[in-house]
C-alpha cells in the first residue's frame, strides 16, 4: 500500500503567519542580467562524473535564466556540438575551450578567461 502525500507548494520553510495579507511569493528577488563587458566567465575542461568523456564547463554568468539559455545556445551552435544548461553552468560536449573562448571575446566578453 502506497503512502499519499501532499504535494509541496511552500517550499521557503514558513509555517504560519499572523499577516491576514500575507503571500509566499517568488522569495527570490528577479536578477538582471549584467552587460557582457561586466560578466566573469570561467571556461575549464571536465570529466568528473561523466565516464570519462570530457566536456567544457562555462561558469560565472548573472542575469535571468534566459539569457543563460540563449548564451547556451549560440556557443553550442558555434562549437557544432551538444550540450545543455543546468545549475547556472554551460555545458558543451568535447574540449572546445580555445572557440568559446574565441567566440566570448569577440562577442565582448573581455573578462573570460580558461582554467
Amino acid at each position: 500500500m502506497k503512502k499519499k502525500t501532499k504535494p509541496v507548494t511552500n517550499t521557503s520553510g514558513i509555517v504560519f503567519s499572523t499577516d491576514p495579507s500575507f503571500s509566499f511569493g517568488n522569495g527570490q528577488p528577479s536578477i538582471e542580467t549584467l552587460p557582457e563587458t561586466k560578466q566573469v566567465l570561467k571556461i575549464k575542461l571536465d570529466t568528473k562524473q561523466r565516464a570519462g568523456k570530457a566536456v567544457t564547463l562555462i561558469q560565472g554568468f548573472i542575469g535571468k535564466e534566459d539569457d543563460l539559455e540563449q548564451l547556451g545556445k549560440k556557443l553550442k551552435n558555434f562549437c557544432g556540438t551538444g550540450g545543455s544548461v543546468k545549475d547556472a553552468e554551460i555545458i558543451i560536449q568535447g574540449d572546445h575551450r580555445d572557440k568559446v573562448l574565441q567566440w566570448l571575446v569577440k562577442n565582448g566578453y573581455v573578462k573570460t578567461r580558461k582554467l
